[in-house]
């Protein structure tokens, strides 16, 4: 059962490498040598890696919320509905979904003409910010693009949440203590990594104007785009004995 697991973690553990690789060393470096340009093509390339990894790590985590619920509500079938073949097929469905959203947000985006400067007041290139800069009749292109966006996002939302329903229904109707235990730890730390994925981005891109400022905003960005994928692998790492009983010690 944990050999599909370990494929999509793997999968997880470069989508959060890759993620954190955008727009923490290049603020850091920004940071050093106090220099705070980057140049058109460059906060192009900034914003297509990021959308890129951040829609392939949402897609994975759905996909994974499928392999949770195979393995706890039809485990009979595990071995045939997730084989390698299956596995491969979704983890590439993954990134070529965060790719094909990447290339066509990022193409929108950057087609809209710029009338308010140039001035990006964040620490990445992200769209709110870019959009701060258009043109009042092409922002509202940009506007469908990102409602149809959020109803994806909601689609793989409730498949996740009617996924956990259906395996927290399994998980209480097993008898013994050990196995309700031993099922409930399986899925726990896909289910942290998911709240905090999801938590953090709506707070980012759904908190209320009125308490919206520059600092905030700055909090709010390295919040979602930086914490999720450095917290992932310890989250998931909790789940090693060895951790866990080193942590004990201290």
């Amino acid at each position: 059962l944990h050999t599909p697991m370990y494929f999509f973690l793997l999968n997880l553990s470069l989508l959060d490498l890759g993620s954190i690789s955008t727009t923490l060393p290049r603020y850091m470096a920004s940071s050093l040598w106090n220099t705070r340009a980057i140049s058109y093509l460059g906060c192009a390339a900034q914003l297509w890696f990021f959308l890129f990894f951040i829609t392939a790590e949402y897609c994975l985590l759905t996909v994974m919320a499928y392999d949770r619920y195979v393995a706890i509500c039809k485990p009979l079938h595990y071995g045939t509905l997730l084989g390698s073949r299956a596995c491969v097929h979704m983890a590439a469905a993954a990134w070529g979904s965060g790719f094909l959203y990447a290339a066509l947000h990022t193409a929108n985006t950057f087609s809209i003409p710029l009338c308010q400067g140039n001035a990006v007041d964040q620490f990445f290139c992200e769209v709110p910010q870019i959009l701060k800069l258009s043109c009042s009749d092409a922002y509202l292109r940009e506007v469908e693009l990102i409602v149809v966006s959020i109803c994806l996002a909601f689609g793989c939302f409730v498949f996740m949440v009617v996924s956990y329903v259906q395996i927290f229904r399994a998980v209480l109707r097993i008898p013994s203590e050990q196995g309700r235990h031993k099922a409930f730890s399986m899925c726990l730390p896909h289910l942290a990594v998911v709240s905090l994925f999801v938590s953090t981005g709506i707070f980012a891109y759904l908190k209320p104007p009125s308490i919206s400022s520059p600092s905030l905003d700055l909090v709010v960005s390295v919040l979602y785009s930086v914490v999720p994928p450095a917290v992932n692998p310890l989250i998931y790492s909790m789940r090693n004995q060895e951790l866990k009983d080193a942590l004990r010690k201290l």
